[in-house]
Order: C-alpha cells, then sequence, then structure tokens
C-alpha cells in the first residue's frame, strides 16, 4: 500500500508539472504571437497557420509533422515559365543538290520549365527563385485547388536567386515568415513544392548545416548564406517552402548539389532573413536596396592563417579580415582601416563570410550598424552607417538600373598593362554576352572594353557597379585599338 501511495503521488506531482509547462508555453506562445503580428509587412496576410496552437505544442520524443504539412501545402504553389530559345534546325546533306543549306538555320522555339512558389500575401503576391522565372515570356501559376492563373512579374534579383511574381486573386492562404535565424541544428523542417512533376510533395530532414557558401550564384553582388538540409528536392522543387515544425516559411529551397542531376542527400535554401528582405523591397519600390559596408575582405581560416599569417600577425582563425577600405565609403566614414578584423556584425558573431555576407546583405542603405574590431591587441567598436551602391545613404528610386544587369554581360577591371598599351586611363573588359542585354542588341563583341558610359569615366568594374542611371551610350575600344561608341535607342 506504501509503494502505491508514492507511485501516485509522483503520478500527481508529474502531471502538475505538465500543466505548469502548458501555462508557461501558453504564455510564452502568446507573447511569440503578439510579435508576429505586430510586424511591419506589406503584405495582407491569410496565414494557414495557427501560431498560438504551434508555439503551444509540447515536443515529443518524435516530432509531430501533420499539422505543419496540412496547412503550409496549401500555400505552395506550381509555377510553369514560357521561355523562348534558340535551336538550330538541320537539313539532310542530300538537299544540298536541290539548293537548300546545309549548316542548318537558327529559330526560336518555346520551352517550358517548371518550378515551385510560395503565397505570402492573400491578393496574390508569390515568391519564388530568379532562376524559375527569369528570361520568361509567360508564366503561369497552378494552385494547389487547381485553379490556374497567368502571373506578372513584379522583380527579381539574381543576387540572391530572388523573385517575386504576383497573380490577380484574392482570398488566398498564405505562408506567414518564421526565423531562420533561430533555427538550430538538427532540427526537423519540411521541404514542400512540385518536383519532376508531380503535385504537391512534401519531404521531411533536418537542418545539416548553417551559413553554407557553394559558389553558386557566379555574380559580382551574389549573397550565399544557404540553409542546408537533407529533405529530399529534385528539380521542380526550385522556389518552393522550406517549413520549420510550426509551419512557417524559413527558406525557399533553391539548389541542390549533386553529380547525377537529381537529389543525393544535399539540398539548399535561401534563408528567411534574406528573402523576406528583398521581397519588401521589390513590392515596395521594384529594386533592391542593397546595402554596402564599402570594403574587400577575406575569412579569416586556415588557409588564410597558412598564407597570411606571418605578414598579418594574426595566428587565430576566426573573423573577417579588411584587405582594403573604399575611399569616401561606409567603411571609411567609420573608421576602418587596412588590417582590422570585423569580429561581430550587431552582435553576431562573425566567423566566415557567408554569416558577414548575410548580415549586411539583410540591410537597406541608411541602416545602422556595430562593428567589434579587433586592431592589433586591442578590440574596439565602431559604427558604420551603410550605404547605396552609388555611394549615398538614401534609398534607390524605383527609375534606378542595375547596370550590370541591364548590360547583360559579364565583365572584369582591365590590368594596369593592358590599359598602357591601348593608351587608356583603364575600362572594364566584357568576357561574355548574355542573351537579352544592350550588349548583345547593340552587337557587341566580347572582349571590347568599356571606357565610358554615359559620357563618365569606367575604369574599374567598382566604376561600372556605381552606376544608377539608364545607359544612353556605351564608348570603348577593341583589343585590336579600334575605338567604337555606341548610342543606345530604345
Amino acid at each position: 500500500m506504501k509503494r502505491v501511495f508514492v507511485i501516485l503521488g509522483v503520478v500527481a506531482l508529474s502531471a502538475a508539472t505538465t500543466l505548469a509547462t502548458l501555462r508557461v508555453a501558453n504564455t510564452i506562445s502568446s507573447d511569440n504571437t503578439h510579435k508576429v503580428a505586430n510586424s511591419a509587412s506589406p503584405f495582407s496576410e491569410n496565414a494557414t497557420t495557427d501560431a498560438v496552437f504551434a508555439a503551444s505544442v509540447v515536443p515529443a520524443e518524435y516530432p509531430d509533422l501533420t499539422y505543419a504539412a496540412e496547412n503550409a501545402v496549401k500555400a505552395v504553389v506550381n509555377i510553369v515559365a514560357t521561355k523562348q530559345v534558340d535551336s538550330r534546325q538541320y537539313f539532310d546533306p542530300f538537299f544540298e543538290f536541290f539548293g537548300y543549306p546545309s549548316g542548318g538555320s537558327e529559330q526560336q522555339r518555346e520551352a517550358k520549365a517548371g518550378g515551385s512558389g510560395v503565397i505570402i500575401s492573400e491578393d496574390g503576391y508569390i515568391v519564388t527563385n530568379n532562376h524559375v522565372i527569369e528570361g520568361a515570356s509567360k508564366l503561369r501559376v497552378t494552385l494547389p485547388d487547381g485553379r490556374a492563373f497567368d502571373a506578372k512579374t513584379i522583380g527579381s534579383d539574381p543576387a540572391t536567386d530572388v523573385a517575386l511574381i504576383k497573380i490577380e486573386a484574392t482570398g488566398l492562404p498564405t505562408l506567414p515568415f518564421g526565423s531562420s535565424d533561430d533555427l538550430r541544428l538538427g532540427e526537423w523542417v519540411l521541404a514542400i513544392g512540385y518536383p519532376m512533376e508531380l503535385q504537391s510533395t512534401i519531404t521531411a530532414g533536418i537542418v545539416s548545416a548553417k551559413a553554407r557558401q557553394l559558389g553558386a550564384l557566379n555574380n559580382r553582388y551574389g549573397i550565399e548564406s544557404f540553409i542546408q538540409t537533407d529533405a529530399a528536392v529534385n528539380p521542380g522543387n526550385s522556389g518552393g517552402a522550406l517549413v520549420n515544425t510550426r509551419g512557417e516559411l524559413v527558406g525557399i529551397n533553391t539548389i541542390i548539389k549533386t553529380s547525377t542531376g537529381s537529389y543525393v542527400g544535399y539540398s539548399f535554401a535561401v534563408p528567411e532573413t534574406i528573402v523576406r528582405k528583398v521581397v519588401v523591397d521589390l513590392k515596395e519600390s521594384g529594386v533592391v536596396q542593397r546595402a554596402v559596408l564599402g570594403i574587400s575582405f577575406r575569412a579569416i581560416d586556415q588557409q588564410f592563417i597558412d598564407e597570411m599569417g606571418d605578414t598579418s600577425d594574426i595566428k587565430e582563425i576566426g573573423g573577417i579580415y579588411v584587405a582594403s577600405v573604399a575611399e569616401g565609403g561606409s567603411a571609411s566614414e567609420a573608421g576602418l582601416r587596412k588590417g582590422d578584423v570585423i569580429l561581430s556584425v550587431d552582435g553576431v558573431a562573425i566567423n566566415d563570410s557567408a554569416t558577414f555576407l548575410e548580415q549586411i546583405g539583410k540591410r537597406r542603405p541608411g541602416d545602422e550598424i556595430t562593428l567589434r574590431l579587433r586592431r592589433g591587441a586591442k578590440e574596439i567598436t565602431a559604427k558604420a552607417t551603410l550605404q547605396n551602391k552609388a555611394g549615398e545613404t538614401s534609398l534607390l528610386s524605383p527609375e534606378s538600373v542595375d547596370v550590370e544587369a541591364a548590360l547583360g554581360g559579364v565583365f572584369e577591371t582591365i590590368s594596369e598593362k593592358s590599359a598602357k598599351a591601348l593608351d587608356i586611363r583603364g575600362g572594364v573588359q566584357v568576357l561574355k554576352i548574355k542573351q537579352g542585354g544592350l550588349l548583345e542588341r547593340a552587337r557587341i563583341k566580347e572582349g571590347y572594353i568599356i571606357t565610358h558610359i554615359n559620357d563618365r569615366p569606367i575604369r574599374s568594374v567598382d566604376d561600372l557597379m556605381r552606376l544608377t542611371d539608364k545607359i544612353r551610350s556605351i564608348d570603348g575600344v577593341y583589343p585590336n585599338g579600334r575605338a567604337s561608341s555606341y548610342m543606345i535607342v530604345e
């Protein structure tokens, strides 16, 4: 009898503890819900998840993913992009006898590619990947309930591979933003999308790594700080949702690392911190308000220690080494010097390039940040006001031009030796010409060296990127010394 009493006492104590835990969880849930509801957003939301219920669930030994899956799937859509691509039509050599050409001819044909997207506003705003919609002549969005709509592009950002499109509809289910900063290694997540021409598909995995840099976004301002998971993602999943166990959007599935073209265990998503910032910029001003600190840098890893440890007198891994400071830039105004080591940004420890790029990339021109630095043997604090690419602290206007995208090319600053040989003071050489840009339409050839745009000297890629005006004229020279000028008429 005494033993039974002890057991009952333990059960009663356990029940009381459980009730207390649930009360605390409900209190925390109420606070968190209040914060989410009052966070500034330009989108009208019709969230598919009950944040109060979701946050109050006490985790069991294994997570129950059904609530998040059944609700989040309602806000993930299929996107079909129609693109015009070049194809060469070949003829049988036999027909040469009858006067037909043997080399073939260039023709345009339609090609369709599938992807996914996430509804973030009840009136039809959808976030997806830039590579899903890039170059599309038509976008068709199909909802999970079977309805289909034509979509228009609001804006896109190759630097983060994020795009915002819109369909004309109301009362749509939405997926609320969560916090990618709060994700922990080993935390369960869901990947939702339309892979391999399948309808809504949900896979589960864990967060394998954060702030992963792959070198996949091949452009000057590429910001890579991917969330790595082992949730299965395949072609067609691009632009789909990465969701936490509360049914909140924590990332946009973007890339798989594979040698076969299909999923082999590694998938990567753009974190919510960057996605949220880009889509708000695109909706409010039609242009991404990219913040610039004005430094060139290198992460202090083992390779840095091996190569530069002695000359820099840096012996410990961790932080960002300031290799140069742009004159008149944010860092220069804040007093940063070459050789400084950035240890943290607004209290977030910086140990790699990806984390540093994410912290700067989620801010706007005019934002002030606090940097903790190591200068020699001392640690100091500096405050920097971030600038836009034109070197100003104001936001760019909707008329501002992304010169690199408008030109449609890949560029490189020429060497001093090349400049001297051509008797010019500097310039930017066109390494590659992309389809649809001004370079292609003006019939400029690869190798051309741009020396002026709109009569403004261009001596480096930095000079090129600082331009924000519409391009009216391009002046330059070819490697053989032939000078050529182009007037842009649109």
